[in-house]
């Protein structure tokens, strides 16, 4: 599967995630969904709304600076409006500050089939790499190709 995108996309992904340093940013990816590609139409960069009080679902308690989360109020709304203009969405972004930009367990853990998921990486409030993944049948990342149109 191939992700296509504009220039202007990929610098409001990493602009987004310079200005939420040293916090994670995250946000949803609009877009068309065909058999050989997902054609992005639209970057929507959200809050993290991820909240350690809430997080008893975990041993650990984690910070906006290791997790992220959208939520759930603002992907139905998302959802609904995409549907409205024919679009879906087709995939989640999200920042690692200071680490690479590589899924980590947690994102596998909770990743959802079908959709893709940028990580741009954040060193020093710079974004610097950017990777697309996706699910495979396994439930394991798998790379994705990213092509600017």
């Amino acid at each position: 599967m191939k992700l296509k995108l504009k220039t202007n996309h990929l610098e409001i992904i990493k602009n987004h995630a310079q200005n939420t340093y040293p916090e994670e940013c995250c946000g949803l990816i609009l877009g068309v969904l065909n058999q050989e590609s997902k054609t992005v139409v639209e970057i929507i960069p959200t809050e993290n709304a991820w909240n350690t009080e809430a997080a008893t679902f975990t041993e650990e308690k984690h910070s906006k600076n290791r997790r992220y989360a959208i939520a759930p109020q603002v992907i139905l709304a998302t959802q609904k409006a995409a549907r409205d203009r024919n679009l879906n969405i087709i995939g989640i972004f999200h920042s690692h500050p200071d680490h690479p930009a590589t899924p980590s367990e947690w994102d596998r853990i909770y990743a959802w089939p079908e959709y893709s998921y940028i990580i741009v990486a954040v060193e020093n409030g710079k974004a610097s790499e950017l990777n697309s993944f996706l699910l495979d049948e396994n439930h394991q990342f798998q790379p994705e190709i990213i092509a600017t149109i």
